[in-house]
Formats: C-alpha cells, sequence, structure tokens
C-alpha cells in the first residue's frame, strides 16, 4: 500500500511540477474522492486561494459525472466573479477522463480558458 502511494505522489508532483514552471496564470485543482469531487482555482505566486467549489455544497442528487460537471460550471462562475478568466488545468494524478473530465468540459461550458 505505501509503495502505491509514493507513486500516486510521485506522479501527481511530477504534472504539478510542470505546470508550475510553464504559466504564470492561476490553476485550476482538482480532488477526486470516493464519494465527491472538490476544484479550487489556486494562485502560486501569491499562495492563495481564489475560488473553490465542491459536490458537497450542491443540493441536487445526480450521477458522479453529472455532479462533476455541475461543480466545473460553478468554480467557473466564482472565477469569473473573482476576475479570472484563463486558467491552467491541474488534474493531479488523475487520468484526463470520467469524472475529472467532466468537471473540464463543465469549467469550459462556464467560461473558462484552458
Amino acid at each position: 500500500m505505501a509503495k502505491t502511494l509514493t507513486l500516486f505522489k510521485r506522479r501527481q508532483a511530477r504534472n504539478r511540477k510542470a505546470i508550475r514552471s510553464k504559466s504564470a496564470r492561476p490553476r485550476l485543482s482538482v480532488f477526486r474522492s470516493a464519494k465527491n469531487i472538490y476544484a479550487q482555482i489556486i494562485d502560486d505566486s501569491k499562495g492563495i486561494t481564489l475560488a473553490s467549489s465542491s459536490s458537497l455544497v450542491i443540493d441536487e442528487k445526480l450521477s458522479n459525472t453529472d455532479m462533476a460537471n455541475r461543480v466545473g460550471r460553478e468554480i467557473a462562475s466564482r472565477a469569473v466573479q473573482c476576475g479570472v478568466t484563463e486558467v491552467v488545468f491541474d488534474r493531479g494524478a488523475y487520468l484526463y477522463h470520467g469524472r475529472v473530465k467532466s468537471l473540464a468540459d463543465g469549467a469550459r461550458e462556464g467560461g473558462l480558458k484552458f
């Protein structure tokens, strides 16, 4: 189990290092748990979170991918209110598939540009 965790953390660090070194734009970070999905827009230069959203704040019963899409649209609307329209998508160590892809599609529908 510990070896799998270290592989996950190494892959996550490798992806985030590539993202941080290439762009000065804020980053849309995704965390996926077994039941919920969370998204944050982080300004790495200042070290602050500009906007956040999760499936915990949405009161509807939806499938996992539909819930992720709704969270993506919610984070996009909060980001636009803060004045952020362009971000870098940080999927962490997760594959761009399923709930992560659905969140990204929802954020694009909400007005964010990757």
